[in-house]
């Protein structure tokens, strides 16, 4: 899979601009705030509908427009997909697929898959779980688009039970007298269904993706130290049968009820699970220096990276001003690792940066414009 041609409209700082990508290394050159990160950030919609950088839209459409749009060319087992996002702030954002309009834009998911690595991306290391957990559910949609349909239902059905237990709450609080709670049972069944689910793929995730971030890790650090992941869940200690789950999702639901109405929010749920990072017998939380973080944080993307071509996709593999924070010894691994990717994008302020063995096709990226050197 490689992303032969990226077309922007009002996407972030460029009214218009288009780049021609090749397969193999692409070295995105300029200073740095000049647009090179807008480029992948765009490639990056596409493939998961969401921004690395920022939780809402508006962002994205460039200062005094009112909407942007992101094209791309994505070949893929010699065949072409033209798709399209139309991306409006305040309004659903539109999506088509060669041509043809979609009724939700998550249904062009995996027409593009990719993995980018961003200094955003400490944050998976030092940030909270909620960061961990978009790792994990971002990566089960990229390897089965189907999830996203999970994540999405799971999203409703905990958005409406917290809607009800606010009210009841504020009710409770202000003196406006009980209110009804009977259909909790209802959101409760829902809620069970959908996050057994999620937790279930979550567990297969974890156990698939753990070799290959000792691995990752290994490579990227020259054998420092061991990286281990684990999920980890209020619900239980050690991973149960999939079966049990949405039992014990109820279980839970119902024991911690009198407590939800108090609190009015909901407090069981795999919204409240984490992933936990060890270097050695360590939490990488706390304990990890910066330079161990960073190397973690791309262990984790190249975990990810490898773990997609083991189910038989060749995803793109974009890393945004990686190389600037790494030793010679780190880059060079580095390069060993990434150096046979279907197609490789990099950004970088100073081409010195980059090794010999990535120099491939370069684009000067000046402002609002990007020249094929």
């Amino acid at each position: 899979m490689f992303v032969r041609r990226l077309e922007l409209v009002d996407f972030r700082s460029y009214p218009q601009v288009v780049v021609e990508f090749e397969p193999g290394p692409n070295l995105l050159v300029g200073p740095n705030g000049i647009g090179k990160t807008n480029l992948v950030e765009a490639l990056g919609y596409v493939a998961t509908l969401d921004s690395h950088r920022v939780a809402t839209d508006a962002p994205l459409v460039r200062a005094g427009a009112t909407a942007a749009v992101v094209r791309c060319s994505v070949i893929h087992d010699q065949r072409e997909l033209i798709v399209e996002i139309g991306i409006e702030p305040g309004r659903a954002n539109r999506a088509r697929l060669n041509g043809a309009p979609k009724r939700r834009p998550r249904d062009i998911l995996g027409a593009l898959r990719m993995v980018l690595f961003a200094p955003e991306d400490l944050a998976l290391v030092r940030g909270e779980p909620a960061e961990r957990r978009r790792y994990l559910d971002d990566l089960l949609v990229a390897r089965q688009p189907r999830f996203a349909a999970v994540r999405a239902d799971y999203d409703r059905v905990l958005k409406q039970r917290n809607a009800l237990l606010r009210t009841a709450y504020l009710a409770r609080k202000t003196g406006a007298g009980e209110r009804d709670l009977s259909t909790l049972a209802v959101w409760d069944t829902h809620l069970a269904a959908y996050g057994s689910e999620l937790v279930a793929a979550r567990l297969e995730l974890c156990a698939a993706l753990a070799p290959y971030v000792s691995k990752a890790y290994e490579a990227v650090s020259a054998g420092k130290s061991v990286a281990t992941l684990a999920y980890t869940s209020s619900l239980f200690s050690t991973p149960p049968d999939s079966a049990t789950l949405p039992e014990m999702i109820m279980s839970a639901l119902l024991a911690a009820r009198k407590t939800e109405i108090d609190r009015g929010v909901t407090t069981v749920g795999p919204h409240r699970d984490d992933v936990t990072l060890h270097l050695g017998d360590l939490p990488a939380k706390g304990y990890a220096s910066h330079g161990e973080s960073w190397s973690f944080a791309l262990a984790l993307r190249l975990a990810a990276y490898e773990l997609l071509r083991a189910d038989g996709v060749e995803p793109i593999l974009a890393l945004d001003d990686v190389f600037a924070e790494l030793d010679v010894g780190r880059r060079d691994r580095l390069a060993e690792l990434v150096g046979g990717a279907s197609q490789l994008i990099v950004t970088c302020a100073v081409v010195a940066d980059i090794p010999e063995a990535l120099q491939g096709v370069r684009f000067e990226v000046t402002e609002g414009g990007v020249t094929r050197v």
